[in-house]
């Protein structure tokens, strides 16, 4: 099969670097792709916005299966473009990724607040608004701890955590007044603020059928011990001891199970990853977020550990028999750490210089994905905030971890930033 991958990220690294490896892979194209993907398949100079130039590209080399990485072209409707174009291979083009109206459940948290509410799924009491002057009050007359989230697309960055009423208030008028996040900060999201630990919980979802993938656990804030600001993510690891079988099974009873019967409801078909970003209060499992994707970091160790031909996984997803597929998974844990940019999530350099990354790369049960990477002539060199996303297998999350951090001693670029306490809470539990 002729296999075309949307994206540039470490997501989209590892999960290249999954496809590559099914026997039915005979050709792989990412777009754009980077370096990291490119020791897999063919980049092409496509932007993952280019619609026109991607659906010429599919109906040329003849696509027999199109995968969207990010959120941004899935909300876009992508998927829709290329079904509806007929484009590909005989038979037309099969896509892995929801559809836009399926992609709302993350480009747009107040609906996603809907479909949980009307589906009595458990998640945080929340109120919207469109006005900053309302949102002001509101947060005034409340004066308790709260999140705020810009209601649309901000690359992971657009939640914050507000302990104090001025925190509040200077939120509200970073997102829309100086509008910070762009038109994803026209609307916000008010919630209150819950307690307790969080994890990331991923099922593949043919529209029939749900299989949830194993658990994950996932740490945004920038600096050791969850502080600093939120980030699309600094590190993950699988599985996460906090979700056993019987919460796991509780979750896709109450959260994931009713979400896709909620869609179903206004006459929206899901076809692709639906992620649901958990926090495990004192009152059971309560959804923080949903995504539209795989999640970044979360991707990397569980393509670690996934055996299971992941090529045959998109395919029976697309094709609505994903109950005739078995996911088999390696028993050992898998830990990813991010190293980005000095600066990340704020303003951070470019074009600087990576040293280390064969000798990490081939140490044994390390993976080094390419997040925010380019070639600069005969090198390769930063481009993003999130740099690297390097992966270990141990045979306990401990052992994962030192293998990550002994890759990590060998990697270098100026001002590389990564958090030291990845896994810290499996680890300490």
């Amino acid at each position: 099969m002729k296999v075309l991958l949307i994206g540039n990220g470490g997501r989209e690294h590892a999960i290249a670097w999954k496809l590559a490896a099914s026997p039915r892979t005979t050709a792989l194209y990412v777009a754009p792709g980077n370096p990291g993907t490119a020791q897999y398949a063919e980049n092409l100079p496509l932007d993952v916005t280019d619609f026109d130039g991607i659906e010429k590209f599919v109906k040329r080399a003849a696509i027999d299966l199109v995968v969207i990485g990010p959120e941004d072209p899935l909300a876009a409707g992508l998927a829709d473009r290329l079904l509806a174009a007929g484009a590909g291979g005989a038979g037309g083009v099969k896509v892995f990724g929801p559809s836009k109206a399926a992609a709302q459940i993350e480009a747009d948290k107040w609906f996603a607040k809907e479909i949980m509410r009307h589906q009595s799924i458990p998640t945080a009491e929340a109120r919207s608004f469109v006005d900053v002057a309302a949102a002001d009050e509101y947060v005034r007359v409340r004066d308790e701890p709260c999140v705020i989230k810009a209601a649309g697309l901000a690359k992971g960055k657009g939640v914050t955590v507000c302990h104090r009423t001025s925190d509040a208030l200077d939120t509200l008028d970073r997102i829309m007044r100086k509008k910070e996040f762009g038109a994803a900060g026209g609307r916000v999201v008010i919630e209150e603020l819950l307690h307790g630990p969080e994890c990331s919980i991923l099922a593949f979802v043919d529209r029939r059928n749900i299989y949830v993938m194993e658990s994950a656990q996932d740490h945004k804030p920038v600096d050791d011990g969850d502080t600093g600001p939120m980030t699309g993510g600094m590190g993950a690891y699988s599985p996460t001891s906090i979700v056993t079988d019987k919460l796991l099974a509780q979750i896709e009873r109450e959260v994931l199970v009713p979400a896709v019967d909620g869609l179903l409801r206004e006459g929206i078909e899901y076809k692709g990853v639906l992620y649901a970003g958990l926090m495990l209060t004192a009152n059971g499992p309560k959804v923080l977020e949903f995504n539209c994707r795989f999640g970044d970091p979360e991707t990397q160790p569980l393509m670690m550990r996934l055996k299971t031909d992941l090529l045959e996984i998109m395919l029976a997803v697309a094709e609505g028999r994903l109950d005739e597929i078995e996911l088999k998974w390696d028993e050992r844990p898998a830990l990813c750490v991010v190293a980005t940019s000095k600066g990340y999530p704020g303003k951070y350099a470019h074009g600087l210089p990576i040293t280390g990354l064969a000798a990490a790369d081939g140490m044994p049960d390390v993976k080094v994905f390419h997040s925010g990477t380019r070639f600069d002539a005969s090198q390769i060199v930063t481009h993003g905030g999130r740099v690297l996303s390097v992966t270990a297998l141990g045979d306990t999350i401990n052992d994962a971890r030192k293998r990550a951090y002994a890759a990590l001693d060998l990697l270098h670029f100026e001002g590389m930033h990564y958090r030291r306490d990845i896994g810290y809470q499996a680890i300490r539990s």
